[in-house]
């Protein structure tokens, strides 16, 4: 009884030994398919508006245009907008004042959804280093061809200007650089004492929180009035047009 007892506690301990340890360095099925990029869901028949997005983005000339033009999604009767940001990069951007954000496509490698409304947020090297990245300009002209409206909050203005998209434009951007973008691009009509201007498919905005009023004017625009009062009240800004100081030279 015991050499039988002895025998099959061999056994087990030799079984026992046979089982491998999983190898750290060797990622398990469900460890590599984790990995794969997902990509926001567009609905079909909506405008789509992508945020182009970098290190540097300033918090308000991004989230008060996506918290406007997202909330279409809740309005019955229009054609609604999809919102998504693109990034030259997979990996999370950091905003001026900190925040993280995963861009949701990287332009320079992902098949990127036929965009209708490009939305140029102001980041903090907009008048410097990137005016100098020529993926990104490039990247802007290409939209340009086929979108609907190209916008720019604050000193994204200067991109739009570094593309060559606001020659014969009038345009404007953050109040107190007006006078540097009309050193850094002489030929342009760049106007003060408006907080947006509408010329053909290009919308600039002084930035701030203007860009709540910026949005809210395409969205007038494109759906009437009644639909921009409705943006504006969901969240809680008094909209009327006519108590903008603003700019429509051609629609």
């Amino acid at each position: 009884m015991q050499k039988s007892f002895l025998i099959l506690l061999s056994i087990l301990i030799l079984g026992c030994s046979e089982i491998k340890k999983p190898d750290p360095l060797v990622a398990t099925e469900t460890e590599s398919t984790s990995n794969i990029k997902t990509f926001p869901k567009l609905v079909p028949n909506r405008y789509n508006v992508a945020f182009l997005v970098m290190d540097g983005t300033y918090n308000t000339e991004f989230t008060a245009p996506y918290d406007i033009f997202q909330h279409t999604q809740y309005r019955k009767s229009i054609k609604q907008m999809n919102v998504f940001t693109v990034a030259n990069t997979d990996q999370p951007i950091t905003t001026f004042e900190g925040l993280k954000i995963i861009p949701d496509y990287n332009y320079t490698k992902d098949s990127i959804p036929k965009i209708d409304i490009l939305v140029v947020p102001s980041a903090e090297h907009h008048l410097d280093t990137d005016l100098e990245d020529v993926d990104m300009i490039n990247f802007i002209k290409e939209v340009d061809k086929n979108a609907l409206y190209m916008t720019s909050h604050c000193d994204g203005a200067f991109v739009l200007a570094k593309a060559g998209l606001l020659e014969d434009k009038v345009s404007t951007t953050f109040p107190s650089d007006i006078d540097k973008m009309k050193t850094m691009f002489p030929g342009l009509d760049i106007r003060k004492e408006v907080l947006f201007v509408h010329d053909g498919k290009y919308i600039t905005s002084a930035g701030g929180a203007k860009s709540f009023e910026a949005a809210l004017y395409l969205c007038e625009y494109l759906y009437g009035s009644e639909i921009a009062r409705s943006l504006a009240g969901g969240l809680v800004i008094d909209w009327k047009l006519e108590d903008v100081p603003h700019l429509i030279t051609k629609k």
